[in-house]
């Protein structure tokens, strides 16, 4: 399989020689109010997100109120107290705001795209959007990946609840129509809790770059805080994406373990400090360690007076700091060793080159 060594999200280039690309995944956290989905795409951006991301989904196409009544209320469902045909009925996004969206998104210079989950959403949408994500949950859905990835538009495949077999079938089903492609560690429990991080398993991304070399990596998260994503990025990763909201405290399936405005803008700055952290892998005395390279290390130097044509034994030296530039070194004393002095030197004076003979 070829991948694209780098990929272009409207005016944003994603590639390991580029900053990371934060996405903020509003999803549900719209709460069923324009107006607050319009308010969050301009909070994500003064946080400093690159992305404003919702979720297009429809409950008819995308749970089945029968069988869910049927199966026991599970994992992160277990504390909604309607049931979760409703949750999602409620919480879906009205596919009228799309123009809108993308407007605001345009006026507060962020991108805006979303995870897509059903034909319809794709085709209503796909004249707005530079990008796709496809949701975890999705990945078995071959059919549906293959037909977005046939809108030949980059593709952000998270890859949660999976096994290795299932995400090469997926990378397969993309790269065989489109090889713009970001592959996404990914880990769906959406509890908040701090176990989670047992769980995150972020040495994945490793695995991943083995098994598709050059392939464009990032990380969907959902544990607390931005531990992870600091970690994902010294690996490799160079998309983010977690959610976002302005309040953890409101009521929805999203809000309780969102990211909000004060802990997206830390995520971004810590994220820059630690790009500016990686260099360029070449080990050297850096530039601003030049003066430290001096008074931290020893040299050679005098234990006593000596004079000129005098042998130098190992009695007469010691190793001491500074290190002036150019003076002999502790591991060069083979050099020196048994040849003459050929000027005066005081007790405590570092050897050079031309004062031997």
């Amino acid at each position: 399989m070829k991948f694209a060594k780098k990929i272009k999200i409207n005016k944003n280039i994603i590639s390991l020689k580029h900053p990371t690309y934060f996405i903020a995944d509003i999803a549900a956290n719209h709460d069923g109010d324009i107006n607050r989905a319009k308010d969050l795409i301009w909070k994500a951006k003064q946080a400093g997100a690159n992305a404003a991301k919702f979720q297009h989904f429809l409950a008819d196409k995308i749970v089945s109120d029968y069988g869910f009544k049927k199966l026991k209320k599970t994992a992160h469902q277990k504390k909604w107290k309607k049931s979760v045909y409703e949750i999602y009925k409620k919480n879906s996004l009205n596919r009228k705001w799309n123009s809108e969206l993308s407007k605001t998104a345009k006026k507060a210079k962020i991108d805006f795209f979303t995870t897509p989950y059903d034909f319809d959403a794709v085709n209503e949408i796909d004249k707005l959007v530079d990008v796709y994500k496809i949701g975890s949950g999705d990945i078995t859905w071959i059919d549906f990946i293959k037909f977005v990835a046939k809108k030949k538009k980059p593709i952000l495949l998270a890859c949660g609840a999976s096994n290795m077999d299932d995400v090469i079938r997926a990378v397969k089903s993309v790269t065989n129509i489109n090889n713009k492609i970001c592959l996404m560690q990914c880990n769906t429990n959406y509890t908040n809790s701090p176990e989670n991080f047992k769980f995150i398993n972020l040495n994945v991304l490793n695995l991943f770059k083995k098994e598709f070399p050059n392939i464009i990596l990032g990380l969907s998260d959902h544990t607390p805080g931005h531990t992870t994503v600091l970690g994902a990025i010294a690996l490799g990763a160079r998309v983010i994406e977690k959610h976002f909201t302005d309040n953890n405290n409101r009521n929805g399936p999203d809000h309780h373990f969102s990211m909000n405005p004060k802990s997206w803008e830390e995520m971004v700055k810590r994220t820059r400090e630690l790009e500016m952290s990686f260099g360029d892998g070449i080990k050297k005395i850096e530039k601003n360690e030049k003066q430290t390279n001096i008074v931290q290390r020893r040299c050679v130097r005098l234990k006593r007076n000596m004079c000129k044509g005098e042998k130098i034994t190992i009695n007469d030296l010691e190793f001491l700091r500074p290190a002036p530039i150019k003076s002999f070194k502790p591991f060069e004393i083979n050099k020196f060793l048994g040849k003459k002095i050929i000027r005066n030197k005081q007790k405590g004076s570092e050897l050079y080159f031309k004062d031997i003979a």
